[in-house]
């Protein structure tokens, strides 16, 4: 039977709660999140269904102004996406103080021909909501959206409306995805992101936008439901590895901790992980490295 079925894409510039959008629609942890920018750099997806409709949201790294080889494929990844998606949901967040990004992210999207609907997040922290009306109508200005729906990726409120408009612009078809699958990321990715956003969340200044993550082994111990990860924290200096150990180890410690914790919550079972961390100079500039480390320029770009 078809359905009201296809792919939603969540572009928008950098740290205006697309990640905390997708985990509120689905009611999982799919996406890390951190109040530091940039915290995505891949493209995600996670599967909403309902009896009536699937919807595939995919997160997507902010689109911002990139200046090194790493962050250009940030962009590209981002805008890669829009060629393959039937619905784009562009998230704006109404506390920012500059549009500017926005504006930017906008015009990299002027040729799209898919229905764009502006979400405008966080509404929750606007306690004035008349507020609200100028700053719809200056995004109206720049572009002709298919739908304007204001949200609180935080709180939920307004979501269910979001859902409504989006399922409203699916084209009918089939389920993609089987009814009880939220992501199809594999557990090693949703490992290395959970160690990583403890990384944001625990260090300070250039050091989490200097770590990438790297599972080296993930196997089932002789105890039973243990599940073993060894896994790497790759940064660019010595002085960063200083930092991410701490003294006396402290800091990796409570990465390792907080992480084994989220992880057993996705896995469903104990988790034993080892944390290792290796200076690999310069990564971001390095394609060679970037390939090892997962991050490949999108295909057509």
């Amino acid at each position: 039977m078809e359905i009201p079925s296809g792919f939603i894409s969540l572009v928008g510039a950098p740290n205006v709660g697309k990640s905390t959008l997708m985990n509120q629609i689905l009611k999982e942890k799919i996406s890390i999140t951190c109040p530091k920018p940039q915290t995505t750099r891949n493209r995600i997806v996670g599967i909403y269904n309902t009896p009536r409709c699937q919807m595939v949201f995919v997160d997507t790294p902010g689109i911002h102004r990139a200046r090194d080889t790493f962050n250009k494929i940030l962009v590209d990844i981002a805008l890669a996406t829009l060629k393959d998606v039937d619905v784009v949901a562009f998230i704006a967040d109404v506390t920012a103080r500059s549009v500017d990004l926005d504006r930017f992210a906008l015009q990299a999207m002027e040729t799209l021909s898919t229905p764009v609907v502006l979400v405008l997040n966080k509404v929750d922290l606007v306690k004035d909501k008349t507020l609200l009306l100028p700053l719809m109508q200056r995004y109206v200005e720049q572009r002709d959206f298919a739908a304007v729906v204001p949200v609180s990726a935080l709180t939920g409120d307004g979501v269910p409306e979001l859902l409504a408009e989006l399922e409203r612009r699916l084209p009918k078809g089939p389920r993609y995805y089987p009814e009880d699958l939220v992501t199809d990321q594999p557990e090693r990715f949703l490992v290395a992101e959970i160690v990583r956003e403890k990384v944001f969340h625990l260090t300070e200044e250039e050091v989490p936008y200097a770590t990438a993550v790297t599972v080296d082994a993930f196997k089932e111990g002789p105890e039973k439901n243990l599940i073993r990860i060894e896994a790497t924290i790759h940064v660019e200096r010595d002085s960063q590895k200083g930092i991410l150990i701490g003294k006396g180890g402290g800091r990796l410690k409570e990465i390792g901790r907080l992480a084994r914790e989220d992880v057993e919550r996705v896995l469903g079972c104990r988790v034993y992980l080892g944390l290792h961390v290796r200076v690999q100079k310069n990564w971001r500039r390095d394609r060679r490295v970037l390939r090892e480390f997962g991050y490949r320029w999108p295909r057509g770009t």
